[in-house]
């Protein structure tokens, strides 16, 4: 490896490290080798997604290899140390491992739903902010109690749909979160 693909290797794992540190994303740096993913935040969506009324199926060819699962969430940040604090403090996202030794934050096993939405949604609210993460909780009652005791404001669904109750708020930084309790 020359000297300028070591540089480019250190500046994406800096960059990798910064960006899951946002969100506490488990990224892995392991010693001699580029940036890894590890399992971090899922991205279960909502309950009535307007992309699904317009999805068509795609059938998969048996034997074809397909991801296991989310292995990040990268977005950027005015201030990622800070945001990442938030993450940690309101959600109980551990923040990304500064060393191999360190403990990564794991996600139950559960339903994660991957949805595109229309360019124009409404449902992320600011149409500025290209995505939403939706969080699945045990007791959402319990989390939006925790949160808005912390000041947060959090917007309860107040419908209970087929797979699950919901709430939105919004991160420091205006991202929208979406938390999910399923049925």
């Amino acid at each position: 490896m020359s000297r300028e693909d070591d540089g480019m290797s250190l500046q994406r794992r800096q960059l990798l490290q910064t960006l899951s540190y946002a969100l506490g994303a488990s990224v892995i740096l392991p010693r001699n080798e580029s940036a890894m993913a590890a399992p971090s935040p899922p991205q279960p969506a909502s309950h009535a997604t307007p992309a699904k009324a317009t999805a068509k199926p795609v059938a998969t060819v048996s034997g074809t290899e397909k991801v296991t699962g989310i292995g990040g969430l990268f977005f950027r940040a005015h201030d990622p140390d800070a945001l990442g604090r938030w993450y940690l403090q309101h959600l109980g996202i551990a923040l990304t491992p500064t060393s191999n030794d360190a403990p990564v934050w794991q996600q139950e096993a559960g339903p994660t739903v991957f949805s595109p939405f229309p360019e124009k949604t409404g449902y992320f609210g600011d149409p500025q902010k290209l995505w939403m993460v939706n969080f699945r909780v045990r007791n959402l009652d319990k989390m939006i109690a925790q949160l808005r005791t912390a000041g947060i404001e959090v917007k309860l669904d107040p419908q209970t749909y087929p797979n699950g109750r919901f709430a939105h708020l919004h991160d420091p930084e205006g991202n929208p979160i979406e938390l999910w309790q399923p049925a």
